[in-house]
């Protein structure tokens, strides 16, 4: 029997009639009351511009490392308020975006990486008990679901690489299911197969960890002031000078975690494209509906397509559905218009009831969407200016909830002008290549975006412009 699109079309708008257009995990009445901001001037031996996890982590770190540093943190709107507090709380082990990603780019010192990776998540596991943050903390890993028959071979070629290179303990923690193994674990009739990574992704809730990490910043003693937006940077005697609207700081170095927002070093600016993103939330789901699914273990999922899901169940049941379109704006103009987008919310409410039929009636109370920062290797990079009294981090590509941690690390570093383990590596020492110019950069990712989904819908078969981006070592994530 063919199937109605325009029944389809309705009932996907009829789910979303009460969704309230607000990240969901932002919405609680046990946010945080922002602290004020900064009038006059302000000193200290460690600025940090940015109150996301980029920031949050690189100012906590900065107060374990050396107690006795004085750290300021400034933030333009409120803490966790833009990409941090409003993902889907996928906190990974992965410094690469994902084992395919850091094989292709980085393949002689995977091991390492995925080593430092592991023991990063390790890490923020410990803070989180350490610190007492209240952030639904599971470490149910993540399922990766083929959708197609093709996908199942990407699967398994995955899982045996893998293996063969000592990722994960050598195999530990990973588990290649058949479909009827998968949809044991949750059901949806469209899972054909999935690869388990039992110990490598958690599941958290972000806004929450960005409280707790601001709670946990000041009892260690960092001045944190919120609704202070970094203005200007330039050098100031030994140290270095940052403009604000109510006044300056002047510190003695300075860490930019701003990701999606321009980089105060405008040499840093073309390395990174803002890309909107997609969510949805369902009501709470029934016991019935529940036991309709599984879905026991909490795992994160995400399909195996280009243009794939991100999916994951919360703490009062409900689930998230996100992703699929990722909308680039001309000219990579930052805009609260952008963060609504009713096409994408029918779209993925659509797809959600494709997953799971059996769920048909669910509701979904939010819909949102904001920009997060991609560069051109998927994975983030850094730097320095000023003669190493700044450094940076940016280009996570929607992967930073674990990774902002590391990239905290790897700025203190740099601002110290050690060598370790972590500034050694090419990872580190190597940038992606930049973004052209417009029009060229909005022909280019719309051409790539148009040729995902045309390899989604022939089996994965790359056409010669993919291949010719791939070469490059460019490309554009969904």
């Amino acid at each position: 029997m063919p199937v109605d699109l325009g029944a389809v079309r309705a009932a996907a708008a009829a789910s979303l009639a009460g969704a309230r257009p607000v990240p969901y995990w932002l919405d609680s009445p046990d946010r945080p009351a922002a602290r004020p901001a900064l009038t006059g001037d302000e000193r200290c031996d460690l600025l940090v511009v940015g109150g996301g996890y980029s920031g949050l982590w690189t100012a906590l770190l900065a107060k374990e490392r050396a107690p006795e540093r004085d750290v300021v943190l400034i933030e333009g709107q409120e803490v966790g308020w833009a990409a941090s507090g409003r993902n889907g709380g996928f906190c990974a082990a992965s410094l690469t975006h994902g084992f395919g990603n850091g094989l292709t780019r980085w393949p002689d010192e995977l091991r390492t990486l995925e080593e430092l990776g592991e023991r990063n998540l390790d890490a923020i596991e410990a803070a989180v008990a350490r610190y007492g943050i209240d952030c639904a903390f599971e470490r149910t890993g993540e399922l990766d679901v083929a959708t197609e028959p093709y996908q199942l071979d990407g699967l398994r070629d995955l899982y045996e690489e893998r293996i063969r290179r000592g990722g994960e303990g050598g195999g530990e923690g990973l588990e290649l299911l058949d479909r009827d193994a998968v949809r044991a674990e949750v059901d949806s009739p469209t899972f054909l197969g999935g690869l388990w990574d039992r110990r490598g992704v958690a599941m958290l809730d972000p806004a929450r960890l960005a409280w707790g990490l601001k709670r946990a910043c000041t009892e260690l003693g960092v001045r944190i002031y919120e609704n202070t937006r970094g203005l200007a940077l330039a050098r100031y005697g030994a140290g270095m000078a940052v403009r604000t609207p109510y006044g300056r700081i002047f510190a003695r170095r300075v860490a930019l975690g701003t990701n999606v927002f321009p980089s105060l070093v405008r040499r840093a600016r073309p390395y990174t494209v803002p890309v909107y993103d997609y969510a949805l939330m369902t009501e709470p789901l029934t016991t019935r509906q529940r036991g309709a699914i599984g879905w026991r273990n909490r795992q994160g999922l995400g399909d195996s397509a280009n243009q794939f899901h991100y999916f994951r169940i919360t703490a009062d049941h409900r689930v998230l559905w996100g992703g699929y379109d990722a909308i680039y704006p001309y000219g990579g103009r930052l805009s609260a218009e952008m963060e609504q987008r009713p096409q994408t919310y029918l779209r993925l409410a659509a797809h959600f009831f494709r997953c799971f039929p059996q769920l048909e009636g669910v509701r979904f109370s939010h819909a949102w969407g904001g920009a997060i920062d991609t560069c051109s290797r998927f994975a983030a990079f850094f730097g320095t200016a000023y003669g190493g009294r700044v450094a940076y981090a940016a280009g996570y590509t929607g992967l930073g909830v674990g990774a902002t941690r590391f990239g905290g690390d790897v700025m203190l570093d740099l601002l110290a002008g050690e060598r370790t383990e972590r500034t050694e590596l090419a990872m580190v020492r190597d940038k992606p290549l930049p973004f052209p110019p417009e029009p060229v950069a909005w022909a280019g990712i719309g051409l790539t975006r148009w040729s995902l989904a045309r390899a989604d819908a022939h089996d994965g078969r790359r056409n010669v412009w993919l291949r010719t981006m791939d070469r490059l070592g460019l490309g554009f994530d969904s």
